[in-house]
């Protein structure tokens, strides 16, 4: 079984709701991302093995939303140290390229990396 991560993943609690793309119900919090993989943090336990389609809904300018749908499956999942929360890792399987523009974005934010000079 997979478990050692090879990408640094940057923590994001309760900051990014995560909803179920087919019902747009929301499912849990982005944990923490990478450009392969996420942890979600849910008060569900998630199947392990299982494929999921997943919606981000990220704010843009203007009070809009991005909508960014991927399918990711469950590599593990178990008890968080909050009760009645469940953390589960994911493997991304398709997304599209704005889920790496986020990833490279939140990887920016978090690191307090200055912003590109705009030409």
């Amino acid at each position: 079984m997979f478990t050692d991560r090879r990408i640094e993943r940057h923590q994001l609690p309760y900051f990014l709701k995560v909803f179920n793309s087919v019902t747009d119900k929301p499912i849990g919090f982005l944990g923490n991302v990478s450009e392969d993989g996420m942890m979600l943090i849910s008060q569900l336990p998630m199947m392990i093995g299982a494929d999921f389609d997943l919606r981000l809904k990220i704010p843009a300018s203007e009070g809009c939303m991005q909508v960014i749908d991927l399918r990711a499956s469950c590599l593990w999942c178990h008890e968080d140290a909050t009760p009645h929360h469940y953390d589960a890792g994911f493997s991304v399987q398709r997304a599209p390229p704005e889920y790496g523009q986020l990833v490279s974005a939140l990887r920016q934010y978090f690191s307090f990396q200055p912003l590109p000079a705009s030409a």
